[in-house]
């Protein structure tokens, strides 16, 4: 794997995970009826998700441009 690919699978995987700390922040506050923190949490999750897909579509870019379409 093409050093390029390797990183970005990296912060894929690094936005994935702070992706699941925001939902699970948002999930509480929601629970403690706390919509706004919810929201915020939320949104912020989303950012994140949004982020690591891009940063997964890099990777899978990188390692076809390295070793070619299969």
């Amino acid at each position: 794997m093409s050093k390029k690919a390797a990183e970005h699978h990296q912060k894929a995987a690094e936005h994935a995970t702070h992706a699941a700390h925001h939902h699970t922040e948002a999930g509480k506050h929601h629970d403690a009826g706390h919509h706004e923190k919810a929201a915020h949490h939320a949104h912020t999750a989303h950012g994140h998700a949004s982020h690591a897909r891009h940063h997964a579509e890099e990777a899978a870019r990188a390692h076809t441009e390295e070793h070619g379409k299969k």
